[in-house]
């Protein structure tokens, strides 16, 4: 109880003090939707020195995350394409365009066509939520005001215009103070997740977390529903995979197995001390399926439960290997044990769906450890225990708005301390084909014969 009444106390304070003091500091992120490569500097305001912020570029589909203060300056540039050697402004001019963080938050910069900066934060977001619910209305009372024979339409027009910017301008402006609360709030909980990470790791007594709903029913299995949000669902699913299903990947991945790798933020991949454990991907036999193979059969039965949650009608064509992630215990002294700290498979920066890339995972268990290895979906407060031949399944989309999962569904595996834990994962792509597949885009999530081009 006193753990409790203090922690209750420090939410208090820390929202007093964060309520109470100024901050400068804000978070970027930039889209590049331009169509060509652009370096980003920052200028220094007393030496007018120009600062490389990109590393070194932003290629056309891929974004960057800056850090940077209120009253900051940054240039965009367009750099010359690589086949011709010159950029594509008047005259072959390389364009440029500015920008200035202001004090709002949730700064999304999207560098368009021509090179061309559009700002968006919490204010634009507030006024165009404000203009959409107006505009609904608006157009409800012209048709009943058409319908009124003996009505001045004109004149009850006008007043409606003039009614709408009046109100429109409260409107945005209680959205943008429910927006700052809502950034506050997650703030707090992303916090919290972090703080209470390891702990929640190293314990583990630590319960398993309760479903929000249970008892449906996949197949014969048991489903329990952890989350359903729109563009955020966690499921796991008893009895997902068999014995021999198990043996079957085992036996395909041991030749091939490695040290795992993360996504090194330019499009490749390399070893990271945040991800420890050993992986081999395993190319499936389809031809295989029809007499029975058993890996065969494991993934199409993957394919099938996502198709069974969401309306996409995913086929095996182009996506990426199974894989074979084997995590090695090695007791409770290792100062480096094997695990994966918190990441997200795909974006979860709940902008818009990139047309080839994952929207949703599903973790298979084959072994489990006798300590450790719990998957742990931090900012949802989740805390999954791995049971054999169980799945956890987690979709990172919202199917109508085609808008990421804004970090619901970030999880980290957590420290193996006893035994082995050894996993099938699916990584499922959306818009991938024969043509088109997974392995012809990097892992900034764009195709490499586009990267190569700009």
């Amino acid at each position: 109880m006193t753990v409790f009444l203090l922690l209750l106390l420090l939410l208090g304070l820390t929202r007093t003090t964060t309520h109470a003091a100024v901050d400068s500091s804000r978070s970027i992120q930039i889209m590049n939707e331009s169509g060509r490569r652009v370096v980003v500097h920052w200028i220094n305001p007393d030496t007018g020195e120009m600062v490389l912020q990109s590393d070194p570029d932003v290629l056309n589909g891929a974004s960057m995350d800056l850090n940077s203060f209120v009253g900051h300056t940054f240039e965009v540039r367009e750099l010359a394409a690589k086949k011709t050697g010159v950029c594509a402004g008047e005259d072959e001019t390389c364009r440029v365009d500015h920008f200035t963080v202001n004090s709002n938050v949730d700064q999304v910069l999207f560098i368009r066509e021509g090179i061309t900066v559009e700002h968006s934060d919490s204010k634009t977001i507030a006024l165009k939520s404000a203009s959409k619910l107006l505009d609904d209305c608006k157009s409800i009372a012209k048709r009943q005001l058409s319908k009124n024979e003996n009505a001045d339409v004109d004149a009850a027009a006008s007043i409606l215009e003039e009614l709408t910017v009046c109100v429109q301008k409260g409107i945005a402006k209680e959205i943008e103070m429910a927006n700052d609360e809502i950034t506050f709030q997650a703030e707090i909980r992303k916090k919290m997740a972090d703080s209470w990470e390891n702990y929640t790791c190293a314990d583990d007594a630590v319960n398993a977390t309760e479903p929000k709903k249970e008892g449906a029913n996949w197949r014969g299995r048991k489903v329990s529903v952890m989350i359903d949000r729109p563009a955020s669902k966690i499921h796991t699913i008893q009895n997902f995979l068999s014995p021999d299903e198990c043996r079957a990947v085992e036996e395909a991945a041991r030749p091939r197995l490695h040290d795992a790798t993360v996504a090194d933020g330019s499009g490749g991949s390399h070893k990271s001390d945040s991800r420890k454990a050993k992986q081999a991907g395993i190319k499936v036999d389809w031809k295989g399926e029809a007499r029975g193979d058993p890996i065969a059969r494991l993934s199409r039965r993957v394919y099938d439960y996502v198709n069974h949650v969401l309306p996409f009608n995913i086929r095996e064509n182009g996506q990426e290997d199974l894989m074979s992630i084997q995590y090695f215990g090695r007791g409770p002294d290792d100062e480096t044990p094997d695990r994966y700290m918190p990441h997200c498979d795909g974006d979860c920066t709940g902008l818009d769906f990139k047309p080839g890339n994952r929207m949703a995972t599903i973790v298979m268990y084959c072994d489990v450890p006798e300590v450790g290895g719990a998957t742990r979906f931090r900012n949802s407060n989740i805390h999954i225990r791995p049971k054999k031949y169980a799945a956890t399944f987690f979709s990172y989309i919202d199917p109508v708005s085609m808008k990421m999962d804004n970090q619901f569904t970030e999880h980290s595996g957590c420290p193996v301390v006893e035994g082995e834990k050894k996993i099938v994962t699916q990584w499922v792509r959306l818009g991938v084909d024969d043509r088109n597949p997974w392995n012809s885009f990097n892992t900034l999530g764009i195709k490499y014969s586009d990267a190569a081009n700009q």
